[in-house]
């Protein structure tokens, strides 16, 4: 005997369903419904909180929401990145970051998430310059200059940067992988206190990021001996500055070495948020105000989402976890993050 039934929702209740419908669909693709923040974990005035707060108003606009910025400093940015983390992942909280930094935490024993747990957006580029104190009484006007006092004081020279891990450390690392000459690391809380720390002399250099120092430079109160990469850079408003390379070819390996800035939800965000805000980004990248403020701070846009942003951290983590492994400053070997070491 065929006990098997064909059950038939019932016409009413199909129907009742069917009205159902729609309002689920807009309910969903009703975000955001309330104000948006954005975390940057560095103090206010480094490449990071620059190029957010930029975006950050294209970003509200196209989204027709309040998009505030808020500063969470501490542990070269990882504190600021885990605290979005542990906010629900509903959008309302978006991280904000350099990617290099980023790239670092997980080797560095700061987290044990990688950008494979998030989604993320990368907006502009700004590659790294050897940058000193300017006017007259500068000790380095030139590269040369700098090379022969880490030579004459190896280990003694003092570099400025936002913490282990970050831009401006990768920088310092680099020159250091080029001309094998030790230097004295000054951690401060971000890139405008390690530039402010320049400006005032208590240190000797800082390799942080030419678009955080431009308006220095052009002004003359900082001197900028090199930008890391195998050509000059034109700089409007200033004097191009030499390549690395110039002075120090073995650095060449290494190059080009900047950092990448951009923003970030955890993977799990629902997906028509992260459709809302990849969708936001696209606009924000294209207007004049992001399109200017790339200009006038030594900057070019990316604009990199979904697989293409993904594959271009990728390559960032391989890069920045084995420089720091084998140099000994990260403990924590990049194999056990799925990290390959790139050929």
């Amino acid at each position: 005997m065929n006990t098997q039934r064909n059950w038939r929702i019932p016409a009413s209740i199909a129907l009742g369903l069917t009205a159902f419908l729609p309002q689920i669909s807009g309910a969903q693709a009703n975000w955001p419904t309330q104000d948006i923040s954005i975390v940057v974990p560095y103090p206010p005035g480094g490449g990071t909180d620059l190029t957010t707060r930029a975006l950050a108003e294209e970003m509200g606009k196209a989204l027709k929401a309040n998009v505030s910025v808020l500063n969470q400093p501490g542990a070269a940015g990882s504190i600021g990145t885990l605290a979005v983390w542990n906010k629900p992942h509903n959008g309302y909280t978006i991280a904000a970051n350099g990617l290099l930094a980023f790239s670092s935490y997980a080797v560095m024993g700061l987290s044990e998430k990688t950008y494979k747990d998030w989604n993320i957006w990368v907006a502009t580029y700004s590659p790294n310059a050897i940058v000193t104190k300017g006017g007259d009484s500068a000790k380095y006007k030139t590269m040369p200059d700098l090379l022969a006092a880490l030579k004459a004081k190896p280990g003694e020279i003092t570099f400025g940067t936002a913490g282990v891990g970050s831009g401006g450390y990768m920088g310092a690392e680099v020159l250091k992988l080029g001309t094998k000459l030790p230097y004295k690391h000054i951690a401060y809380q971000g890139g405008a206190p390690a530039i402010i720390g320049g400006l005032s002399g208590e240190v000797d250099v800082v390799p942080q990021l030419l678009m955080e120092m431009v308006d220095h430079i052009r002004a003359g109160k900082m001197n900028a001996l090199a930008v890391l990469m195998d050509q000059p850079f034109k700089l409007s408003g200033a004097a191009d500055i030499p390549a690395v390379t110039t002075s120090v070819p073995d650095a060449k390996p290494y190059l080009p070495m900047g950092e990448s800035f951009g923003i970030m939800v955890p993977k799990d965000t629902p997906a028509n948020v992260v459709q809302a805000i990849d969708a936001a980004f696209k606009v924000a990248v294209k207007s004049d105000t992001v399109k200017k403020f790339a200009a006038e701070k030594g900057s070019v846009i990316l604009a990199l989402s979904g697989d293409e942003a993904q594959a271009h951290v990728a390559k960032l983590s391989s890069i920045v976890s084995w420089t720091l492994f084998d140099g000994g400053t990260a403990k924590i070997s990049p194999e056990k993050f799925g990290f390959p070491r790139l050929k």
